[in-house]
């Protein structure tokens, strides 16, 4: 008998982060519940970027042919300026065979929900009280503003870090307006940005972002969007003009400062943004929830108890997290110069950096690895 036979685990959340967590449980033979507050799946969001480690992690979780069916592979990446300049390209990385996938977020949630026992995903049941469940295991992966992170410690608040990000999903084909299968983000001066990125075959992804206080919105966030970005090089203008208002998300941006949140305790334990919320700059966010995951399954399978499976968890993760945090910060750094003698500078040493150098710089999110599966029936599929 297995010796995780009859062991429960209630998960907190239906994000990607809960939903590959349960994944990740349900292989190795736990009894999993997951518990979301909302009466459906978490279809929210727009596209994201899955690099990589994202897809090693996908392949050990037993889905990455049904979620390489819904995404577009790409070629690499680019930072262009407004003017439309390239500042910087990095080519597909000669190391690997595996090219980043641009999808919708939708997708990858239905993929991974798709994967679950019947029974296991309960909508309109959120976890309220976490210190009275019947469970050997609780698994927090509510998000930001995570109920189960306050448990935990209640004095880790997010910080707002001065910025806006509005995200789109444009019902066009990289190939109808003449773009590449690559990542494209432009950069202005005073943190502005306008990203573009291939989303399957039907769709374009965009983000862009700019210095803004928390709370404000509109009813109707596109007028201004096209007034900051409508004069950029093309084909800004021209998806712009592509977007409807009904298209539009607003997201102001928050993180958790880098280091001060307690992974576990006792029977707890923290995955994606309820850990790590961090700036969106590395396009790591359903990145490290899918890592998370498979960390958090060999360590239950590799240790002789919850409690001392939590602590590896959180030894192996809290250094890796953090300096990608902080990494991440770092480039908000960068993109939000606003005197014109630092953004000429900036131009120039990305405009200088070889693209194996620039490469360099996304190897530490993107190289990681899994680690070898403590269950024999799953060592093919890792």
């Amino acid at each position: 008998m297995s010796a995780v036979a009859g062991r429960t685990a209630v998960v907190a959340g239906g994000g990607i982060g809960g939903l590959a967590t349960a994944l990740a449980l349900q292989r190795s033979g736990w009894q999993v519940t997951v518990r979301e507050r909302s009466l459906g799946l978490d279809r929210g969001g727009a596209g994201l970027v899955l690099w990589p480690n994202a897809l090693r992690c996908l392949a050990a979780l037993g889905v990455d042919d049904a979620v390489r069916a819904r995404a577009t592979p790409m070629t690499g990446s680019a930072i262009l300026r407004a003017d439309g300049r390239r500042l910087s390209t990095i080519g597909p990385d000669p190391r690997s065979a595996d090219r980043p996938l641009g999808m919708v977020r939708a997708d990858l949630v239905e993929a991974l929900a798709a994967s679950l026992g019947p029974g296991v995903l309960r909508f309109g049941d959120e976890v309220r009280d976490h210190t009275t469940l019947d469970a050997d295991l609780v698994v927090g992966a509510d998000g930001l503003r995570s109920a189960v992170r306050r448990s935990l410690d209640s004095t880790v608040e997010p910080e707002h870090r001065g910025y806006t990000v509005w995200r789109a999903l444009i019902p066009l084909s990289v190939e109808s307006w003449g773009g590449r299968a690559e990542l494209c983000e432009t950069w202005g001066g005073d943190g502005l940005r306008f990203g573009m990125v291939p989303a399957g075959p039907t769709s374009t992804y965009v983000y862009a972002a700019a210095p803004s206080p928390a709370g404000q919105s509109s009813t109707d966030e596109l007028p201004g969007l096209r007034q900051r970005f409508g004069h950029w090089h093309e084909p800004v203008p021209a998806l712009l003009a592509a977007m409807e208002s009904v298209q539009v998300l607003r997201h102001d941006i928050y993180d958790l400062p880098p280091g001060r949140t307690p992974l576990h305790r006792g029977r707890r334990v923290l995955v994606g943004d309820a850990a790590h919320a961090m700036e969106p700059n590395l396009g790591q966010g359903a990145g490290l929830a899918l890592e998370d995951a498979v960390v958090l399954d060999h360590a239950l399978a590799s240790e002789s108890s919850v409690e001392a499976a939590l602590l590896a968890y959180s030894t192996r993760r809290r250094p890796r997290v953090v300096a990608l945090a902080r990494q991440s910060r770092r480039v908000g750094q960068v993109v939000r110069l606003k005197r014109p003698s630092a953004l000429a500078l900036r131009d120039i040493a990305m405009r200088a950096t070889p693209d194996r150098l620039a490469r360099r710089g996304t190897s530490a999110a993107v190289d990681w690895r899994p680690p070898l599966s403590a269950h024999p029936e799953h060592q093919e599929a890792r």
